[in-house]
């Protein structure tokens, strides 16, 4: 446990509710794998890799995804409060866990845009119950696709009949296979499924209703086997969105988390719920399957459940004084990337 101080001019109090902004970011199972660390001059961003998941996420693929998301909420945050970050990515080859050094580069205001998401970030959630068979309006799937791009990524809407068909096979199959996995149920029966009272993980009562096992789209059981279908079923006709980046690699994996969460944000500000189809993107061969299938060279990494839901409970957060890494070990490297660099892009700003 680290002590909330200053930084980057800011008091205190503000530290605290910047920080508190940039935990409501997602993570698989609700892992919360970020750790920050605090100086004067700037704010690091840093994975917890005693939070990884071992067997969904052996390559620690998702693990980077939401320390991006983290990142993005940081950066929205600091942008709230008048601040215009300037962001340095993976600055330390030597500490592939440390994400981002965070530092003040003038004053900025935010965009009318940024207020919305900014509010958004609490509103946000994870809702893995049914949706309404309402579709999504024509402006709010533009809003989506440009806040992808607008972080540097791509979100693929999936409208034709034969790729959704194809794209819902995949899902049954993967579900299939994890779930035939002994060390996979038993890592999420670790994580999900349990009673109120945990700061992680996914309490049972968030887990939605125990899905249809011959369903059109597969969703995970987060109930601990206990959930029951008793109001409208799954959705036959979701909306799925596909979410992918130029290649592999941990910088485009923190991109891609950047750009995650600023999708789920505009989700929010238009009303809509979002869950994951996550077993398409945690089995390889799977994922390789959709890769050809949707595009043939951008590697997938998000697949999202996009729709009209009802209002769903918050996931329970860590105490914002178990985020804080102490200061003394903070870092001193030379930036792989100039500050200057990293204030003329667009996408760091």
């Amino acid at each position: 446990m680290g002590t909330i101080t200053q930084a980057l001019g800011l008091s205190e109090e503000q530290v605290r509710r910047l920080l508190q902004t940039a935990a409501l970011a997602p993570s698989l199972h609700n892992t919360q794998p970020w750790r920050f660390r605090l100086t004067p001059d700037w704010i690091e961003v840093h994975l917890d890799r005693g939070r990884k998941l071992r067997v969904a996420d052996p390559d620690g693929r998702e693990l980077r995804i939401a320390g991006g998301a983290a990142l993005f909420n940081l950066r929205l945050g600091l942008i709230g409060l008048g601040i215009r970050p300037v962001v340095t990515v993976l600055p330390d080859p030597a500490n592939p866990d440390l994400v981002a050094i965070v530092r003040r580069g003038g004053r900025r205001r935010a965009t009318p845009e940024q207020q919305r998401l900014l509010a958004a970030v609490p509103r946000r959630r994870t809702n893995r119950r049914p949706f309404a068979e309402v579709a999504v309006a024509s402006p709010a799937r533009y809003e989506l696709t440009r806040a992808a791009t607008e972080e540097g990524a791509w979100l693929h809407l999936v409208t034709d009949p034969q790729q959704r068909s194809e794209l819902g096979w995949l899902a049954r199959q993967a579900h299939q296979r994890q779930s035939a996995d002994p060390a996979f149920l038993a890592e999420i029966a670790a994580w999900t499924g349990h009673e109120a009272g945990r700061p992680d993980g996914v309490p049972a009562a968030a887990g939605g209703p125990q899905p249809l096992s011959n369903g059109a789209w597969v969703m995970r059981d987060f109930t601990g086997g206990t959930g029951r279908i008793d109001g409208p079923d799954f959705e036959a006709e979701p909306l799925i969105g596909v979410l992918s980046v130029h290649t592999d690699g941990p910088r485009e994996e923190i991109r891609a988390g950047e750009a995650l969460q600023r999708v789920l944000l505009t989700a929010t500000v238009h009303g809509l719920s979002v869950s994951f189809l996550s077993q398409l993107v945690e089995i390889p061969d799977v994922r390789d399957r959709m890769r050809r299938l949707l595009s043939g060279t951008r590697p997938p990494l998000a697949v999202l459940r996009i729709g009209h839901g009802w209002p769903v409970a918050a996931t329970p957060r860590l105490r914002v004084e178990d985020l804080v890494l102490p200061a003394s070990a903070a870092t001193s490297t030379t930036p792989a990337h100039t500050d200057k660099e990293l204030a003329d892009d667009p996408h760091r700003a």
